[in-house]
């Protein structure tokens, strides 16, 4: 619990406190007077825990002395230390700004700014590894911007002063440096060198891995090797190569300078920050760096590899399980974010978010038991009706222990959190729980369980009964009865079920076949286990379906499973909202009987009010109805619930372009990619909404500069629908650019199928059809192959039409595309329907049936399209050259398109 705040006009010696700036998990951060000086300053005061050691005390001040004699324009200058009472205090200046991390957030850097800014802190590591002292702890949220646009390193060694104690939850173990066990864990552990993640000696060369990632992250907007668990951030740390940086159009020296900085092996960095700053300033006057780095990068050796790898257990759990609090520094000199008081004071009681548990066991893979207890716990609490509970995917966003509870609590409109541990070992697990009063970051309830891993069960419907009761919710009888019902007896077959649905999730995240494979495997082996397990079959099922619409078609003898499986869910279990959902996910995906599906989700809304994926694919299935005003209605329900779920966010986009409202379309994909940048959907979405506004191309490539690199839709079928980079080339009419985003053959065979489709089509728009023949007749092959054993698939079968194109099989590209239109109708799907009769217009258009071209693109225009085909898209791209001085091709280019919903 945070410490009470220092009292307005309270005196620390000569300081007189004026005001509280920000709290941190070591102290309280306030700006004060200096009375003999008579000026403002900032004081960090340091818990009393902190300092209950004396040896700890005989540290700080021996070490405060060190740090106060750093003096450099670059660093964060240290006026003074001392102790009041049981509490100890460092004083400096008071800054005004912000960090970097809110100044790259805010808006892209350009290269000679961020070099300005690598120079700066570079210079200042360099003076403070002349008086032998590293930082450690080196990351945006450390580096202050003034407002004047001076630079200064924050929180310079304060992360040695004072070692965490080694004793907690029962165990020993290694001491680490602080930034390792402060829980700020996506916040520090993308910034740590291979040899922090180690536990090895570091260096100063650690702080130049450290300025590597930042300079990285100042370029791309991506933080380096963020990912989304500890475990994998630190794997990527050690094994994984930086990606991203060669698409951003910065100097070749810049980028070669940042992969310097971020070589694994410290011997082949840059060995000095002096060496460092002076190849920077070298970028800005136009010469090379000393030494070389190669733009191609190697890779560890698999010896080294598997080392690594051992060590990461003691480190993860180091980290994660003894922190010395839940919050992390703030900058001096800088406000946290205001609270807003109208804001939180209407926030309703009765609402909750739970957070992400920690993990805090020793074997890595347990992580699916801690992610599987939040999860299970969220969905009993999520069908009381008297609740309002916060989506999965919102809450998945945050760490473990957020830093700003309040901030937390505004951005989920929610007045409660839950946060949470599970430590699991040798058949016991101890869950620890606390509920918070977000609004105020006080406590309300916390309790600890001892258990065997077997009774696990028991454990989540206590916890679960514990927060309806101090929410005072008020349960029906089948609320009160759901909270205590297990899905399962079988101890192992719900160990397997958690085990699937962390795969699962993984599954949805990345859409590769395998992960899905892997995740249906788990929920086999639980059902196996357990016959009457409904959850299981249910989830089993909805993985099938998801498998079927992301990745690649099931055959019907695979569909009429998948049906079995929800079918003996929902009779296992009529009132699990689950079943209900798998079912009605099957009418919707893999059927489009879509009044049958919105029963479904309806009753799954009636079991479970909060359940937010119901209602959110109720408005996909208004969409692909044409009922474009209450789609855009019940995304917008969903998002009251969802807040920070960038699916919901980029579809409301996807919509709003389909639409050909560029202005809403582009803001939504923009608040999409600020919660997650790599959502491909928003990423295509305000692309799109670039080229059609007034922006134009200029603005598609700037925004496309800062996004991560993006991958081909298994579902390829029409020139627009290509990754947004490739698709930008070929506007450009730079073929052999576009291509070479396809080199690369994919293990997937469906992405492989999709990947020889593109190539294909943009030989066909460049008119280069002769160099690929045998490409082509390979690729001919595999997707006849396909429609062999799934005829009705119309995706394949305009990729094939593409190839067929290629191979001068005219005749056959556009049987095959015609069939592809009946097959998926406007009328049967306002969603995916025009994107089918965009890429029939497209093979008319390629094959030399300029009439037939002219009279769909008619069609698609006086529809909602615009995902596909707008008149701004007809001028520029060159799939319509063919037809391009038609003279019903130039009517439609000073014509009507469709604005906004018709219904």
């Amino acid at each position: 619990m945070q410490a009470m705040s220092l009292a307005s006009g309270t005196e620390l010696g000569r300081y007189t406190i004026l005001a509280l700036l920000g709290s941190g998990g070591m102290g309280d951060v306030y700006r004060a007077r200096d009375g003999t000086l008579d000026r403002e300053v900032a004081i960090k005061v340091f818990r009393p825990r902190s300092l209950n050691d004396p040896d700890a005390l005989r540290r700080f001040q021996h070490e405060g002395k060190a740090l106060a004699a750093l003096s450099h324009a670059n660093i964060l200058d240290i006026h003074d230390f001392g102790t009041h009472g049981n509490c100890a205090y460092a004083v400096t200046e008071l800054l005004q700004g912000e960090t970097l991390r809110n100044t790259i957030a805010r808006s892209s850097l350009p290269w000679p700014r961020v070099v300005e800014i690598a120079i700066a802190v570079a210079d200042g590591l360099d003076a403070a590894h002349c008086k032998r002292i590293v930082h450690r702890d080196l990351k945006p949220e450390n580096v202050f911007v003034t407002s004047d646009g001076r630079i200064k390193i924050l929180d310079f060694g304060l992360a040695r002063l004072i070692p965490p104690s080694t004793e907690e939850h029962g165990s020993h173990v290694p001491t680490v440096s602080r930034q390792t066990e402060s829980g700020a864990v996506l916040g520090t552990f993308p910034y740590m060198s291979p040899e922090q993640v180690r536990g090895e000696h570091v260096d100063p060369r650690s702080d130049i891995f450290s300025m590597g990632c930042m300079l990285h992250e100042m370029v791309t907007g991506i933080p380096t090797f963020a990912r989304h668990s500890p475990a994998d951030t630190m794997i990527a740390i050690l094994t994984e190569e930086p990606v991203g940086i060669r698409q951003t159009g910065i100097p070749l020296e810049l980028e070669r300078a940042t992969l310097r900085c971020l070589e694994k092996d410290p011997a082949d960095r840059f060995q000095s920050a002096n060496d460092l700053a002076s190849d920077l300033r070298g970028i800005l006057n136009g010469s090379p760096i000393s030494g070389s780095v190669p733009l191609k990068r190697k890779r560890p050796s698999s010896v080294g590899l598997t080392a690594t790898v051992s060590l990461i257990g003691v480190a993860v759990i180091a980290a994660i399980a003894f922190s010395v609090g839940r919050f992390p520094e703030r900058a001096h000199g800088k406000k946290p974010a205001p609270v807003n008081e109208t804001a939180a004071s209407s926030i309703s009681e009765k609402t909750i978010a739970v957070l992400p548990f920690e993990s805090l066991s020793s074997e890595q893979e347990n992580a699916y038991f801690a992610s599987g207890i939040q999860d299970e716990i969220l969905t009993r609490l999520a069908r009381l009706g008297d609740l309002k509970v916060i989506s999965r995917t919102s809450t998945a966003k945050y760490r473990s222990r957020p830093e700003d509870l309040k901030a937390v609590s505004q951005e989920l409109g929610v007045a409660s959190l839950l946060e949470g541990s599970v430590q699991r070992a040798a058949g016991k697990v101890r869950v620890n729980v606390q509920l918070i009063d977000g609004r105020s970051d006080t406590h309300l309830w916390a309790n600890s369980y001892d258990r065997d891993t077997k009774d696990v069960l028991a454990v989540e419907s206590e916890i679960a009964q514990e927060i309806a009761s101090a929410l005072q919710a008020k349960l029906s009888p089948s609320e009160a009865s759901g909270l205590t019902t297990a899905p399962t007896r079988d101890p192992e077959a719900y160990d397997l079920f958690l085990r699937g649905e962390y795969e699962e999730r993984e599954a949805e995240n990345n859409q590769k076949a395998d992960a899905f494979d892997r995740a249906a495997g788990f929920y086999r082996q639980a059902l196996a286990r357990d016959l009457d397990f409904a959850l299981a079959a249910a989830r089993l099922a909805e993985s099938r379906v998801y498998h079927h619409w992301f990745v690649s078609q099931l055959t019907e003898a695979e569909l009429a499973e998948v049906k079995s499986i929800a079918g003996r869910a929902l009779a296992l279990d009529p009132n699990l909202p689950e079943a209900h959902i798998a079912l009605a996910s099957f009418y919707y995906y893999c059927k489009r009987q879509y009044d049958d599906a919105l029963k479904e989700f309806q009753r799954a809304v009636e079991l479970e009010p909060n359940n937010v994926r119901a209602v959110y694919l109720s408005a996909c299935i208004y969409r692909r109805q044409g009922r474009w005003k209450r789609a855009l209605a019940e995304i917008s329900k969903c998002e009251e619930r969802d807040p920070r779920n960038a699916a919901l966010a980029a579809n409301l986009g996807a919509t709003y372009c389909i639409l050909r409202n560029w202005k809403d379309a582009k803001r939504a994909s923009l608040r999409a990619l600020a919660i997650d940048p790599h959502n491909v959907l928003a990423q295509q979405t305000v692309i799109n909404s670039c080229l059609n506004g007034p922006e134009g191309i200029g603005e598609a490539k700037r925004v496309l500069a800062n996004l991560p690199p993006e991958s081909l839709q298994t579902n390829f079928h029409v020139i627009a629908n290509l990754p947004k980079g490739a698709y930008i080339k070929l506007i450009e009419r730079d073929f052999a650019a576009a291509l070479k985003f396809f080199e690369e053959e994919k293990t997937d065979p469906a992405e492989n199928r999709s990947r020889l489709a593109a190539r294909a089509a943009i030989r066909v728009v460049s008119g280069d059809r002769a160099e690929a023949r045998g490409e082509m007749v390979k690729a001919r092959g595999l997707l006849e192959a396909w429609l062999r054993e799934r005829p009705g698939d119309p995706f394949a079968m305009l990729q094939l039409s593409w190839v067929s194109l290629a191979l001068e099989r005219k005749a056959e590209a556009l049987r095959l595309a015609y069939q592809a239109a009946q097959l998926l109708p406007v009328e049967k799907d306002a969603v995916l329907g025009p994107g089918v009769l965009a890429a029939l217009a497209e093979i008319q258009a390629s094959a030399g049936e300029s009439r037939a071209a002219v009279k769909t693109l008619e069609r698609i225009l006086s529809l909602p399209g615009g995902y596909y085909v707008s008149i701004q898209q007809l001028k520029i791209d060159p799939v319509w050259d063919p037809i391009r001085n038609d003279p019903g091709f130039q009517d439609l280019l000073t014509g009507t398109e469709q604005v906004g919903p018709s219904q």
